[in-house]
């Protein structure tokens, strides 16, 4: 099938995109159910947190550049739980799976829109509903608990706005249990003629896997919360030992969701970076099935870890010696896509376009990030290493290391396709690598303070720590610029970039073969699935030994 023929399943000539189609007030947008709108309405939210939870984390670096800073401990313990609570849940869950998830799904799979639009759109007015009663509590004076939220400091101690801001988690956790029902429902029921399982891609069961835990996961922590408030406002006897309650039940609850909370945050980067290499490599998917297979492994598996947070909280040898061998056994599926991966490169004709060098980092990330975890998996490494910033350099090259750097990718990889507008190769190359560096040079020092023995969470330190402190903070400044700059660069491409063409990268998918930016029914003529995906090359042969043709999955 030429190109030609597959531009017929995009907008008829002179057809309106998606940006258009609808009316374009402000009030056209808002009311939308159009998932492509929807995705753009969850962007601009984000992006927003984004940068709220990063203006707290430059507090955080400039307050330890000297060891007593110039944060009293109390305001450092408020901006350190702005930054947890934006970044996780504002941020690092939603990211990938309500912008590049809404707006690609239904493309990927030859679907018009998603199976419920309403139920879409109401999941966005949860979120800003939820970030809204969130920010309230950081306006009115914040919250010292952390992130997390741990009992019975939350419930009886903290003077801060606790009931307010967990208020705010418990409500978008129900925008994520909408997001998950709507994938799942949308994956089942409406993927196009011929597209089977084994034919779809990568990122859509990225999507399928990570809605299974939103939607199996994100309740226990809406109970979390939940018994929060009625041990905090009515005194009832949930958590305090005083009254024969159990303040580690909370751990166990908090983290029965947390821990699988990590993948609903990795499992679509994972998504991303396969799309990405599979085309810059112009390679296949070296062993697709396990792939999948490794995904859906990680999903179920990730439920059964939660207790290697908890190594040292006084559960059991034996809870600890089970928590620390299925630690051990959920990196083997994520160690299968890093070699898949490295498989699928192999012999490859790569292109260090700037969407292949953040997927590139991401491996480099996920894998350093990965290993470390291992150590925390033992329990005698954890034990002396547990909350200190060993741990915050752990969590952080797998969260923002690598999810983020997935997100990036995506968002330039598919930038032409969103907008119809390419922006500046050069500026985001240097981007990339700007991001990649900085990174390093932020988190990696991390390690070795925890190492050292650095408490996290701690506003002062040893004098002999600050070179570590110092050199951190300033991989951060580098960091901050390589965030900041594709704003400026993606913004000029919106009024002065040149048009996409429908297929830029000359990549496989369904969603190259309508055009840039699609249509609102994003297909004129319904899609029909005829082959595997990512046909980058014959059968049994590098791309470089045959005519790269990059074949198209669908027919009329």
């Amino acid at each position: 099938m030429s190109r030609d023929e597959t531009s017929a399943l995009g907008r008829e000539p002179g057809q309106a995109s998606f940006l258009t189609e609808g009316g374009t007030t402000v009030r056209s947008w808002l009311l939308s159910t159009d998932h492509k709108r929807i995705a753009f309405l969850y962007a601009a939210g984000i992006t927003l947190f984004f940068f709220l939870g990063g203006a707290a984390a430059t507090l955080i670096r400039a307050n330890l550049v000297t060891p007593h800073g110039f944060l009293t401990a109390d305001q450092y313990n408020r901006v350190f739980t702005l930054h947890g609570v934006v970044m996780v849940w504002f941020f690092l869950v939603p990211a990938i799976p309500t912008t590049l998830g809404n707006f690609l799904l239904p493309l990927m799979i030859g679907a018009r829109e998603v199976a419920y639009p309403r139920l879409n759109l109401f999941s966005w007015y949860l979120y800003v509903a939820g970030g809204l009663l969130t920010a309230a509590a950081l306006l009115a004076g914040g919250v010292d608990t952390g992130w997390t939220f741990y009992t019975p400091f939350s419930t009886l101690y903290s003077n801060g706005f606790v009931l307010l801001a967990a208020a705010g988690v418990f409500v978008v956790g129900f925008s994520s249990i909408a997001t998950g029902i709507n994938f799942l429902a949308t994956i089942h029921l409406l993927r196009a003629k011929g597209m089977t399982w084994m034919r779809l891609p990568l990122f859509v069961w990225a999507m399928y896997t990570t809605s299974i835990v939103m939607v199996l996961a994100t309740p226990v922590l809406a109970i979390s919360l939940l018994l929060i408030f009625v041990e905090r406002a009515f005194g009832l006897p949930i958590f305090d030992p005083r009254s024969g309650g159990d303040p580690l039940l909370f751990q166990h609850l908090f983290w029965f969701y947390s821990h699988p909370a990590v993948y609903i945050m990795v499992l679509p980067a994972f998504g991303v970076v396969s799309e990405i290499i599979a085309c810059e490599a112009r390679r296949r998917v070296f062993g697709y099935e396990f792939m999948v297979y490794a995904m859906v492994s990680i999903a179920v598996i990730g439920f059964m870890v939660w207790g290697h947070h908890m190594f040292v909280s006084g559960q059991s040898p034996f809870a600890n010696l089970v928590f620390s061998f299925l630690s051990f056994v959920v990196a083997v599926p994520s160690a299968i896509k890093v070699f898949n991966w490295t498989g699928t490169l192999y012999r490859g004709q790569i292109r260090f376009s700037a969407p292949m060098l953040y997927a590139l980092g991401f491996v480099g990330l996920f894998t350093l990030g990965g290993l470390t975890g291992l150590f925390l998996a033992s329990v005698p490494i954890d034990v002396h290493v547990t909350d200190t910033y060993f741990v915050v350099a752990h969590f952080h090259y797998i969260m923002v290391g690598g999810s983020v750097s997935a997100f990036f990718g995506g968002l330039h990889f598919w930038w032409p396709k969103i907008t119809g507008r390419m922006y500046s190769e050069r500026l985001a190359q240097f981007a990339a690598i700007s991001m990649f560096f900085g990174f390093n040079f932020t988190f990696f020092p991390q390690f070795i303070l925890g190492w050292l023995g650095m408490p996290r969470r701690y506003h002062e330190y040893p004098p002999e720590w600050q070179p570590w402190h110092v050199m951190s903070s300033t991989g951060a400044v580098v960091l901050a610029f390589a965030y900041l700059w594709p704003l400026f660069y993606l913004a000029w491409s919106l009024v002065r970039g040149e048009r996409a063409p429908d297929n830029p990268h000359d990549a496989t998918g369904l969603e190259w073969t309508t055009t840039s930016p699609p249509p609102k029914d994003n297909f004129a003529v319904p899609p029909v699935v005829t082959a595997e995906p990512y046909l980058y090359h014959a059968e049994g042969f590098a791309p470089h030994g045959v005519e790269d043709t990059a074949e198209p999955q669908a027919s009329q």
